[in-house]
């Protein structure tokens, strides 16, 4: 097995959504330790409090749901690359996303109209917006999905659904690139330590630690899987696994079981 720092060894540019917290923040970590030379953009709301002083790291405050918002901070990354790093491969992470739990349209129709527009919308349009530079320059592009792409999620039906189209997008994305020095990889993390429960409206502490994994684990799968040219990675064997049987099921089998398991979480959800 190749070191980790191969995997970077040919980009100049690292682009991540969500990098303030989370699976993105380990992922700008361990890529600015593997090598300080990258230029980084990070787009989210929050500022990711890194100590900046000797790195080329710019932090672009966005809405993601805002889709005119996003069309302006492409553009603004773009100038920013030009100074900070005109070639190199470019790695864009496709990392924002969120969650609910409940009952269907829980915890309100808003919510759950703008976890499409994060999930989903922006990642494919920031995507669109960003392709003509990686066909210029070469790279990869990868999109956080979920195991719970692998099957339909009662009780968190519209976020499953909206990682099974990025996980299914990602996949023929990369088929359509074949040839154009662009890859495209969907990860597939299972249950994290991340914001992504409390945020999803459950008790700190919903899944087992034993059935958790580090963020800094599924970097480390992540960036093995773009130095091997993987198109799909699922951190973990337990998690290859499960995804392993589920996807043999029936849809409407795998659909009961998984509403048999996650109605468990109803007695970790909070009180609104």
């Amino acid at each position: 097995m190749a070191p980790l720092n191969e995997a970077l060894k040919d980009f100049t540019t690292v682009i991540v959504t969500g990098g303030s917290s989370g699976i993105g923040k380990s992922f700008i970590e361990r890529c600015l330790a593997l090598n300080p030379a990258l230029a980084v953009c990070n787009l989210s709301r929050r500022d990711p409090q890194f100590d900046a002083h000797s790195i080329k790291l710019r932090h672009f405050p966005c809405d993601l749901a805002q889709s005119v918002v996003l069309k302006k901070i492409a553009a603004e990354v773009e100038v920013f690359l030009e100074k900070a790093a005109p070639e190199g491969r470019v790695l864009l992470l496709n990392n924002s996303g969120f969650g609910a739990y409940g009952h269907f349209p829980e915890p309100s129709i808003e919510h759950v109209t703008e976890m499409i527009d994060v999930n989903v919308r922006a990642v494919v349009e920031l995507t669109g917006l960003l392709l003509p530079l990686l066909r210029r320059r070469g790279g990869v592009i990868v999109t956080v999905a979920s195991t719970a792409a692998f099957q339909p999620t009662a009780y968190m039906a519209t976020y499953g659904a909206s990682k099974s189209f990025v996980l299914h997008w990602s996949l023929a994305l990369n088929e359509e690139l074949r040839g154009t020095g662009v890859r495209a990889l969907a990860l597939c993390p299972g249950p994290t330590a991340t914001d992504f429960f409390r945020r999803a409206g459950l008790k700190q502490g919903s899944v087992a630690e034993s059935l958790s994994m580090t963020c800094d684990d599924v970097v480390t799968a992540t960036l093995k899987a773009v130095e091997s040219g993987c198109s799909l990675v699922v951190p973990g064997w337990k998690n290859k696994v499960s995804t392993f049987f589920v996807s043999k099921l029936s849809k409407p089998l795998a659909a009961r079981l998984a509403a048999i398991v996650l109605a468990r979480f109803r007695l970790k959800k909070v009180a609104t």
